[in-house]
């Protein structure tokens, strides 16, 4: 309901995806992610918290996917004259599906955090990971961050037009580059700092570079992220704050291109989990071989 403001007034022309590649980007992702989900409930050996983290975060994409589709085929019928834009019914249904975008968004900044605080013991606190991070904990732990996520939703959704709500949900995102600086600083003071007594110890090379390499993985799936969803919040910052200026609406004009991105970060980031985890990526491979 943002997408049609102030396009009288600016000489931009307003860039539109074809149907057909929003709703084949939007099933690609959905069905990468679910294959996702599927391969760690298989696979005995994925049934880590990490890979728990990697399906929390696989829901969010599959949920921003749904999002996108759905406001698709509102939008279609609401051309073809089955809907109304402005009946009650159709007010619920973009209310529903406005806590829906903000139930993904959240999901994935949290599955992150989350994701980031498991490599973070696993780098600094190698031998009590065990014993830290169990699977009962990680567990708690996306139960806290989907009800906190559900309820925060709901609510913001219900006060999208406030000020002091969109403020609070578009500041994330510089906390999350905020995020990936430190997560750089303190991985080259770490490796710096424990150079030699790696060097020193032959069973721990290994371990160092495993632990490493998931939280280079982690730097991907944050860049990623903020790539692909940074305009979007750009665009409803805009939209709130200035929507009668010619130079905002330029930049609205390209809404359809921030949401295929959006749905682009569902079909990256599966690719990652195959690509990085040598494990997610046999048992992909053992599940199309069983399907063929």
């Amino acid at each position: 309901n943002i997408s049609d403001f102030s396009l009288n007034i600016t000489d931009c022309t307003q860039v539109v995806v074809p149907e057909e590649v929003f709703f084949t980007v939007a099933a690609a992702g959905i069905v990468e992610n679910l294959l996702v989900l599927i391969a760690v409930v298989r696979n005995k050996n994925l049934h880590l918290p990490m890979y728990f983290f990697i399906c929390s975060l696989a829901i969010s994409d599959m949920l921003g996917s749904l999002y996108k589709t759905l406001e698709n085929i509102f939008i279609i019928l609401c051309k073809m004259g089955y809907l109304t834009p402005r009946g009650d019914f159709e007010k619920k249904l973009d209310d529903a599906m406005d806590s829906m975008f903000i139930l993904s968004l959240l999901g994935s900044i949290f599955s992150l955090l989350a994701i980031a605080a498991d490599r973070y013991i696993t780098i600094f606190y190698a031998l009590r990971y065990h014993n830290i991070m169990t699977l009962r904990r990680a567990l708690v732990i996306l139960a806290v961050i989907w009800t906190f996520c559900a309820g925060s939703s709901i609510a913001i959704a219900l006060f999208s037009y406030e000020a002091a709500t969109v403020i609070p949900f578009t500041i994330l995102f510089p906390l999350m580059m905020f995020f990936i600086l430190c997560l750089y600083v303190h991985m080259f003071l770490l490796a710096r700092s424990h150079a030699k007594k790696i060097a020193s110890l032959p069973t721990s090379t290994v371990h160092q570079r495993t632990n490493m390499k998931g939280a280079i993985t982690l730097t991907i799936f944050l860049g990623v992220f903020l790539c692909c969803w940074a305009p979007f919040v750009l665009h409803i910052l805009l939209a709130r704050f200035c929507p009668h200026n010619p130079y905002c609406a330029c930049y609205m004009s390209i809404f359809h291109v921030n949401g295929t991105l959006i749905m682009c970060n569902a079909i990256i980031d599966p690719m990652i989990f195959a690509f990085r985890s040598p494990e997610l990526r046999s048992t992909f491979k053992k599940m199309l071989c069983c399907s063929r």
